[in-house]
């Protein structure tokens, strides 16, 4: 019998698997990146900002101010205004954090295993400017079954 966190475990090994090709693509589709110094980054951001894009952190849950927009829109990276994320992928997963159940393209998102905090989880991280956008998580509605939990902190929604 399989406890909790075996399954997660296995859960997300799966996950780091599946996408692992997805991350090759997305290198060879890649037209161009984005490259700033700490400096230019700090002036570009909030300290927020900043914390999550650039050190990897975690806005704190339902204090995102995109958790509960569901305007028609595209959402971009505040790094570099990468489309990443589309309004018709968004859906309400209770956690507090906009989640969508797929990024705009393959080639928009990248993704790294994240062993941090005794966790295995898979990172999703723009393709241009290597900002830290979330995590993607096995528990999300079809066609998908997958969960992009991203922070708000991260994106601008484009109502175009």
């Amino acid at each position: 019998m399989m406890n909790r966190r075996s399954f997660f475990t296995y859960s997300t090994t799966a996950i780091i698997t599946a996408f692992l090709p997805l991350k090759v693509l997305a290198k060879e589709q890649e037209l161009f990146k984005i490259m700033r110094t700490k400096r230019e980054w700090k002036d570009l951001l909030s300290n927020l900002e900043y914390k999550v894009m650039r050190k990897h952190g975690t806005e704190r849950a339902f204090s995102s101010p995109l958790d509960k927009v569901f305007d028609e829109g595209i959402y971009h990276c505040k790094g570099c205004d990468l489309a990443l994320y589309s309004s018709i992928h968004k859906f309400n997963s209770g956690t507090g954090w906009p989640s969508f159940t797929e990024p705009i393209t393959d080639s928009a998102v990248k993704y790294e295993k994240d062993v941090s905090f005794g966790m295995i989880r898979v990172e999703a991280m723009c393709n241009t400017c290597d900002a830290h956008l979330g995590h993607v998580f096995p528990d999300g509605p079809e066609p998908s079954g997958l969960r992009f939990c991203i922070n708000s902190e991260s994106l601008t929604l484009d109502k175009k």
